[in-house]
């Protein structure tokens, strides 16, 4: 069997120190690997000059926002539980983790009256709920109004510490606009208005919605990667974006999400739904010409994503060499750019 296949050849050796814990600031002061596949190139420059190295393209930019998800509340006996939440099932049924022992059936008590009864537990850990507040069922549109009132911030488990209250704003795109993401769509983190706003001035920009769920940072578990079930998000494409992506025109995805939703679109023609594609050197993408990404973590399906653009040893070459020139992986970190 081919190591493309094999979930192991995706390891790499990552020094703790390389986890960025904390953004830098000014935004754009972040470190940016530039890698030009038609020269084979590889230039070490900063976000802040990520302008000058874009050919003509359009952008494709992902305006979820980030939901105070992690909530902590008590059970019936008043044992302490944590539930974070992950997506909305519909209208008043959500899929969550539930940090405590619970049986259906068990309902949770939170600040602002909010309860949680649990209705299904799956076989995977995740749990199904209902929200209700004073024995009236809450939908999901009210739910984000409570959380936001009573949540924290999800930050990814590999951060090892607390939200504070500058995260409310640094894991969060200056374009966030569609509420439900668990997790932040981290290649846009790194833009400053200013930057931004020159962007937009020189490269048509677009957006679709891909609420980012906390399935994004699952580890592939599967000894082959196609053997790996790959978890769906919900995804929205507007009329006018699906126009662009109707065309030849070059496209720039800011983001695996971005790119996971546009490569969906490309294969179903469906605007909205649930996307679970598992782009990988088998599955190589269609649509998206140009990839600006951060660097992910080993044998996740992000960085295989990142192996179906350039192959698995260029993406591994790269990632050593970012390494050795003390980038800063992962959410809060440095970011690449594949031309």
């Amino acid at each position: 069997m081919s190591a493309e296949l094999l979930t192991q050849s995706y390891d790499y050796a990552l020094p703790e120190t390389l986890i960025a814990t904390e953004p830098v600031y000014p935004r754009d002061h972040a470190k940016l690997l530039v890698y030009d596949r038609k020269g084979g190139t590889v230039t070490h420059t900063t976000f802040s000059h990520l302008l000058e190295f874009l050919p003509e393209c359009d952008v494709f930019l992902n305006d979820t926002r980030v939901i105070k998800a992690r909530i902590f509340g008590k059970k019936e006996s008043g044992g302490k539980v944590e539930l974070l939440f992950n997506k909305s099932l519909d209208a008043h049924r959500a899929l969550v983790m539930i940090r405590g022992k619970v049986r259906e059936g068990t309902r949770l008590f939170f600040d602002k009256s909010l309860v949680a009864t649990v209705e299904t537990l799956n076989a995977d850990g995740s749990r199904i709920v209902t929200f209700s507040k004073e024995e009236e069922p809450v939908r999901f549109e009210t739910l984000v109004q409570l959380l936001d009132e009573i949540g924290h911030i999800p930050l990814p488990p590999y951060m090892q510490r607390e939200d504070k209250e500058t995260d409310e704003r640094d894991y969060q795109t200056l374009f966030a606009r569609e509420a439900g993401a668990v997790a932040a769509p981290t290649a846009s983190l790194h833009f400053t208005p200013e930057l931004f706003e020159k962007l937009k001035a020189t490269h048509p920009t677009h957006t679709l919605t891909l609420h980012v769920g906390a399935g994004t940072f699952k580890p592939v578990e599967a000894e082959h990667i196609l053997d790996h079930p790959m978890h769906s998000e919900y995804f929205h494409i507007p009329p006018s974006a699906a126009t662009v992506l109707d065309s030849d025109t070059p496209l720039l995805a800011i983001g695996t999400t971005v790119t996971r939703t546009i490569e969906y679109y490309v294969r179903t023609g469906k605007t909205e739904g649930e996307c679970d594609l598992f782009l990988n050197p088998h599955n190589p993408p269609k649509r998206v010409t140009h990839l600006l990404t951060n660097f992910h973590l080993p044998k996740s399906t992000l960085i295989m994503l990142v192996s179906a653009f350039i192959g698995r040893e260029k993406t591994l070459e790269l990632y050593k060499e970012a390494i050795a020139n003390n980038y800063r992986f992962f959410s809060y970190g440095d970011a690449m750019l594949i031309l």
